[in-house]
């Protein structure tokens, strides 16, 4: 056996060498699932240590006799084996192949790199066992020495206290179980979490449920913040519901270490992941099901946009929820209807447990428990496993539904709640309680099953309702090209907001650079080919391009942008949108031939043109000019908007619509900040960043009712509709003709705009009805 395996080199079938998480990694990298690379240690590399250091037979010896319920001598065995692997001597062979394998890792990027290291055991990740953190995991390992360090502290994981509990109870052999260490490259997530493919508490087939927290994924995984958690429903990719939950601190790489940072209070309680970021984690979660056929608990992570797998196993908890034998004393039970309710949390394992509490505050104090009792902590870890074991319920303060009590508590079949906040607070030590594990709640004293247990289980399945049909239409603002097919599926008119800057941004080089080095074709060409995606993709709902935007400090990352642009000192105001057409006519043109190749070659008349920034009538009425001369006017098929973001353009609305444009659309952000003289991205001032100020209000209007008199549609981009029901129902009152939200707020958009659509109605149908009723008086007095 080679002491180094790629995982190019693995698949399902290679758990003998590289253990189940190792196999499963090469497996899915076989067939296209997005994992970040790297290589495995093999198992043969782990038992050639053992045998060129002569302690196989000692730790056998070791083991032999060893009384794993008594903790003091688990511990102490543990020491021992585990001090006889540190200090063994790794053969030179392997030494050096595994020196060599980083150093091709870091040739693939160009620079040394960050890796995580964990363990493979080849007994893991197994249908019927999950082995949940029994062995240890090493994060942003960086440099030769630390990776070997790594590597053999991950062998000797293989026999922590918790690693000898969980094989002897599972009567897995100790020495036929080898150990393969992954050293992947390190994804340095934003955001992370965790994806079970069944719904871990109802064991529905048809309901992905996902985990989602700030920052590195290990803090879902151990339970020591509870997470958001979102419900999809597989079949339709509809989200079913969602629990979003305020995170303080996260875990980030710093300074080449793992740091615990704070949160701004600001962020804290956001939605983690975005409804788009939600369904495209579970159509790739989904295809995962699908590709091995059984149900899988799968880690993923967010970096920089990019959705990355790092590792899928087997579900090994899906039992059934069989209701628990009636104890002795039922008589003394109370109903549940008249208990009083002391904790909530998440449900997390299903049944009723019933017992004393036992407060546990660390492992080393998990000999108190007592078979039966309910073991109450802040959050549990593998060394906890015996104490489970022994637990009517358990009851943790943090936690999500794929931490690690969450896990172990449906394996063992215990009932269990996670992420109740406070447990370890409210509840105190020989209090008597009930668990309903099903439902997160904690009763004082013994009660009885509650009846409506299917009730409740059934109303929490509800599935959202079909967005509701609008007389103002639901745009959608849009950048990224990958996303057009997906996002043409939901419930909206069209694409308001097409931003240009993903697309030149891809494009990699300057535009000016392009035309300098003759490159002129090349950029219409790969512009032209990501217009016609999303206007074929939409088609034949219409797809207003935003033409170009950046800033000045945007543009200087381009390829060969420091050439070209100016350093400002304010940006935000500076040299931008149709200014810049003026000054740079032949970068305009380039788009604009895009634009026309995408309309008349690909025959998609679905595609408009929206001009951002418009300052002056000149800037209009000189871009009208450059449609001209490449052949664009306008015509049934082909609209003309200008962006609404700058005073002027709001105080000289009807001489915009007079100069000849078919459309106008707010953009909410700029023009609320140049209104209000407020800088969005100052946090000392963000508190006073509010869209639905009175000034900001009042330039709506005029805008609004000044485009109505002219025929103009008017629109706004921005995601204050889908936020503020009121602000919603101020547009629909002013009579705007659309609205273009991100795609995540689609739906809930809809539901606002119906409400308040109806709303206008009812009041017009009162005033009507108020008004005939006026009319049959005046005609009665006049008849008398």
């Amino acid at each position: 056996m080679k002491n180094i395996l790629w995982f190019k080199e693995l698949d399902r079938n290679s758990l003998a060498e590289a253990g189940g998480k190792g196999a499963n990694l090469g497996e899915m990298l076989r067939n296209g699932f997005p994992i970040p690379n790297g290589f495995v240690t093999t198992s043969g590399a782990y038992f050639k240590h053992l045998e060129a250091n002569d302690i196989k037979e000692p730790i056998t010896k070791l083991l032999e006799n060893l009384d794993v319920n008594d903790h003091e001598a688990l511990v102490e065995a543990s020491d021992k084996i585990k001090k006889m692997i540190l200090e063994g001597n790794m053969p030179t062979d392997i030494r050096d192949d595994i020196v060599q394998a980083y150093k091709e890792l870091n040739e693939m990027v160009g620079r040394e790199v960050y890796v995580a290291v964990r363990s493979s055991a080849t007994a893991e990740d197994l249908p019927t066992a999950s082995f949940a953190g029994q062995q240890s995991t090493f994060l942003n390992i960086h440099g030769e020495e630390n990776l070997l360090r790594a590597i053999k502290e991950c062998w000797a994981s293989l026999f922590e206290p918790r690693a000898i509990f969980y094989r002897t109870e599972n009567k897995f052999e100790h020495m036929k179980v080898g150990l393969s260490s992954v050293v992947q490259m390190m994804v340095q997530s934003e955001k992370a979490g965790v994806t079970f493919t069944v719904d871990p508490l109802y064991n529905d087939p048809d309901i992905l449920s996902i985990e989602a927290a700030y920052g590195l994924g290990e803090v879902v995984v151990s339970g020591q913040i509870t997470p958001d958690t979102y419900r999809v429903d597989k079949n339709s990719m509809k989200i079913i519901d969602k629990s979003v939950v305020e995170q303080p601190w996260m875990i980030i790489k710093m300074d080449g270490e793992n740091q615990k940072v704070e949160i701004k209070e600001e962020a804290r309680g956001k939605q983690k992941l975005s409804d788009l970021e939600i369904k495209d984690l579970a159509r790739i979660c989904k295809k995962i099901e699908e590709h091995y056929n059984f149900p899988q608990d799968i880690e993923y992570a967010f970096e920089r946009g990019n959705l990355y797998v790092v590792q899928s196993r087997p579900i090994t908890t899906l039992k059934g929820m069989e209701k628990g034998e009636e104890k002795e004393g039922e008589e003394e039970r109370k109903d549940v209807s008249e208990a009083k309710v002391l904790v909530k949390g998440l449900g997390a394992s299903p049944g009723i447990g019933m017992g004393k509490v036992r407060l546990v505050e660390t492992a080393k104090e998990t000999s108190k428990m007592e078979k039966g009792d309910i073991l109450v902590t802040e959050m549990t870890t593998p060394d906890f496993v015996p104490a489970m074991k022994k637990a009517a319920a358990i009851v943790t303060d943090t936690g999500g539904m794929t931490s690690h009590a969450a896990i172990v508590s449906r394996e063992l079949g215990v009932p269990c709640i996670v992420g109740s906040q406070d447990a370890t607070t409210v509840l105190k030590d020989g209090m008597e309680v009930s668990v309903d594990g099903s439902h997160g709640l904690v009763y004082e004293g013994l009660v009885s099953a509650p009846e409506a247990a299917a009730k409740r289980a059934e109303e929490g399945m509800a599935r959202a309702p079909e967005a509701p049909i609008t007389g103002t239409k639901i745009y959608v603002n849009l950048a990224d090209v990958d996303q057009a097919e997906k996002v043409a599926q939901l419930p909206c008119d069209g694409v308001g907001l097409l931003r240009a800057e993903f697309m030149i941004a891809e494009i990699g080089s300057h535009p000016r650079k392009m035309i300098e080095e003759g490159r002129q074709e090349e950029f219409i060409e790969k512009l032209a080919g990501d217009l016609r995606k999303f206007a074929a993709a939409f088609f034949p709902r219409p797809v207003v391009y935003r033409a170009t935007d950046f800033k000045t400090n945007e543009y200087r990352n381009l390829e060969g942008g420091e050439k070209y642009e100016p350093e400002e000192a304010n940006p935000m105001m500076g040299f931008r949108g149709a200014a810049r057409y003026l000054s740079e006519p032949e970068v305009f043109k380039m788009e604009l031939q895009a634009l026309k190749k995408v309309r008349e070659e690909f025959h998609l008349p679905n595609l408009w043109l929206m001009v951002p920034f418009v300052r002056r009538i000149g800037e209009l009425r000189a871009i009208k000019e450059a449609l001209h001369e490449v052949g664009i006017y306008r015509t049934r098929d082909f609209k003309l908007w200008i962006m609404v973001e700058v005073p002027s353009t709001v105080f000289l609305i009807d001489q915009f619509c007079e100069e000849g444009i078919d459309g106008i659309s707010v953009g909410t952000n700029d023009l609320t900040q140049l209104i209000l003289g407020i800088d969005r991205d100052n946090a000392t001032m963000a508190k006073g960043f509010d869209e639905r100020n009175e000034a900001v209000l009042r330039a709506l209007k005029q805008v609004i009712s000044t485009c109505k008199k002219y025929g103009v549609t008017t629109s706004l981009c921005g995601q204050a509709p889908s936020v503020y029901p009121e602000f919603a129902e101020r547009l629909v009152e002013y009579g705007t003709t659309s609205m273009s939200v991100n795609p995540d707020a689609i739906e809930r958009t809809r539901r606002i705009v119906s409400s308040a659509e109806k709303k206008i109605v009812l009041h017009k149908l009162s005033r009507l009805t108020e008004g005939l009723a006026d009319s049959t008086k005046q005609v009665k007095l006049e008849d008398e």
